[in-house]
């Protein structure tokens, strides 16, 4: 009995330290490939990897390696041992930073002298027997075979002094940042990283050098053990969440969220397929069938499930434990905003296969879809070869006009070249607004539709009418998103800045210091907007100081103002000369004033440039930022007084 209870304690702290293993990589990746320039984030990687060393060497030794390997192994788990102190204390110097209070040096040089101490322990560790001695075990209960355990040396004590030393340290310098917290919410996430910041420590101690050779192995010693391992899985976990928020851009919701679905999906389903390899072989032993056969199959079943779980689960979660109240029914609006909303392709395609049906039905080769523009009418859609020509639409634009608006019959068909032309109504306007034209290539000199073709020829003019309204509504709403989003600056970056003290040393801020990124998409949207629209009336540009300058110029007209101060900018890319179109040094200057001076389509201004569209889009970002970036010297400029 005691052998079997043994057995299962040995497994299943083989398969806790495997889940630790597991967990504390996969935090340490999440980590750093969310936010690698926060310094947090960055520390944070280290200490997890160095407990990710430790408990790896203990699921190595699990599988039975060598006598000469596995004391190797012992020795190669104290560089998580010897360094994760120092660590503590590098992660704790970074939280305190990032509250305002920034090393002066003496915590910088405390780093490095920890690290070289650090470094001195696992030298010794490594290749003397100063600070241990693995030892040939024979515990009484074991029944995984080899089993080396350590013996300390008489440089231990020294090293309890340095682990106690500097963890105890990274606690007091955690309660100093917490103190510095002055949101609510942010004191509360410090707290628990106070606490969680010692799972590391206190689950990669030596224990046993403390308790004597082999206890570990006994009953007692596999329980306690075990004990540890739990909680320290556990422990990781809740140290996942506040660490999650150093570095972010996005909203707090957002990065609950984003946490819940990666460990529900990353290291849950990790840790399930873990279990399931390690439990079914004793497990089937028991019912008699073949386990490694069977594991395969277990395995792929388990996974499965769980995802399907997380998929019924996650709506439900999330109300529960990040939404509620006011905050659940606006994310449910967006939500339904988001499934409603068809991209400008999908539209295209429904018009397409309506035009095939029209074409279909009535045994026609071409038809087409036009909307009507504040210029000329423009071909949205078309199937078959024969489509009438931009130049043609332009120049009988007056003619067209004049068509759809006296046609025969109950569809109002006319005849023009060699189309049949029918008027596209709006299906949300009560005054019958004309938003476009279906044209089919015309079958007779004269209609000649009974009243079933007419009747289908309805519906497919009312399916057209729909998607045609959709395709101007949605323009509007990506607009208006397009030009709003920018305006949103308060990130959690921008959060964070707010919710500690200030820093000690009392330097002034910088004359301008912005995040270049979402900079850039304010200009994008002030220059999309700009002849009108809420990425230039509520632009956050019109608080710059050269915008403020201009006001007088332009009666105290900030819309306005900030409209001359980017022209301005459009005009600094002019080169030097005369004009060419297709020059690469006018590329820039050329881009930004046709598509957003001129108002021109892509279409038309990549055909003036002898560009392809999707060159002509990577051109135009490539524009975008390079009158930003002249935006943001001309501001600097003014701000130092050097402004001509």
């Amino acid at each position: 009995m005691q052998e079997t209870l043994a057995y299962a304690l040995e497994l299943m702290n083989e398969t806790l330290a495997a889940a630790i293993v597991v967990i504390a990589a996969s935090l340490a990746l999440y980590n750093l490939t969310r936010s690698f320039d926060n310094r947090v984030a960055r520390t944070s990687g280290i200490v997890l990897g160095f407990m990710t060393i430790a408990y790896l060497v203990d699921t190595f030794t699990a599988l039975g390696p060598t006598p000469g390997t596995y004391q190797a192994m012992l020795r190669v788990q104290w560089i998580g041992i010897a360094y994760m102190p120092v660590a503590l204390y590098h992660l704790s110097d970074a939280l305190l930073a990032t509250t305002g209070l920034p090393s002066r040096g003496r915590r910088k040089r405390v780093i490095r002298i920890l690290y070289a101490i650090s470094t001195v322990f696992l030298i010794a560790a490594a290749f003397t027997d100063t600070l241990l001695t693995p030892v040939r075990l024979i515990p009484e209960f074991s029944t995984f075979g080899l089993v080396y355990g350590v013996k300390a040396g008489p440089v231990l004590p020294a090293y309890l002094v340095h682990f106690f030393g500097a963890t105890v340290a990274a606690f007091i310098n955690v309660q100093r940042a917490r103190k510095r917290c002055l949101a609510r919410s942010t004191r509360r996430r410090m707290g628990y990283l106070q606490v969680a910041m010692l799972t590391p420590a206190f689950g990669i101690f030596p224990f046993s050098l403390l308790l004597g050779q082999g206890s570990e192995f006994t009953l007692t010693g596999l329980f306690l053990v075990n004990l540890t391992n739990v909680i320290v899985v556990f422990m990781l976990l809740f140290l996942a969440y506040p660490l999650s928020f150093f570095g972010s851009r996005i909203p707090d919701r957002v990065v609950k969220v984003d946490l819940m679905r990666f460990i529900l999906r990353g290291p849950a389903t990790a840790l399930l397929a873990l279990v399931v390899i390690t439990f079914t072989a004793p497990a089937t032993r028991i019912l008699g069938l073949p386990g490694q056969d069977f594991m395969p199959f277990a395995v792929v079943a388990v996974v499965l499930g769980w995802q399907w779980g997380i998929a019924l689960a996650l709506p439900f979660l999330e109300r529960r434990l990040v939404y509620g109240g006011e905050d659940a029914d606006q994310l449910e609006k967006l939500q339904n905003l988001s499934e409603r909303l068809l991209t400008r392709s999908d539209l295209l395609q429904l018009l397409e296969a309506t035009l095939s049906s029209t074409c279909d039905y009535l045994r026609v080769n071409s038809a087409f879809v036009a909307g009507l523009s504040d210029s000329a009418p423009e071909v949205i859609a078309a199937v078959g070869s024969i489509r009438p020509s931009a130049a043609l639409l332009a120049e009988e634009t007056a003619t067209i006009d004049q068509l759809l608006r006296n046609g025969v019959d109950e569809l109002h068909i006319a005849t023009w070249h060699t189309y049949w032309l029918m008027p596209l109504y709006s299906l949300r306007s009560d005054t019958s607004e004309l938003v476009g034209f279906m044209g089919i290539q015309a079958r007779a000199v004269e209609v000649d539709l009974d009243e079933d073709d007419a009747a289908m020829l309805k519906t497919f003019t009312r399916r057209a009418s729909g998607a045609l309204d959709d395709m101007r509504l949605q323009t509007d709403v990506y607009a208006a998103l397009e030009g709003l989003l920018p305006q949103i600056v308060l990130t959690r970056t921008a959060a964070a800045e707010l919710e500690y003290a200030q820093g000690r040393d009392g330097t002034a801020p910088k004359a301008i210091d912005v995040d270049t990124e979402q900079f850039r998409e304010q200009v994008r949207a002030a220059l999309r907007h700009y002849w009108g629209g809420p990425g230039l009336s509520s632009s956050t540009l019109l608080d710059m100081q050269i915008v403020k300058d201009a006001l007088p110029a332009n009666d105290n007209n900030a819309v306005r103002a900030l409209r001359s101060v980017l022209q301005q900018a459009i005009e600094r890319q002019k080169p030097d000369g005369a004009p060419k179109s297709t020059a690469p040094e006018w590329m820039i200057y050329n881009i930004v004033q046709m598509r957003f001076v001129d108002k021109m389509k892509v279409r038309e201004a990549a055909y003036k440039l002898s560009m392809s569209e999707p060159d002509f889009y990577r051109k135009q970002l490539i524009a975008v930022y390079a009158v930003a970036d002249t935006l943001l010297a001309m501001e600097t400029e003014r701000l130092n007084g050097t402004a001509d």
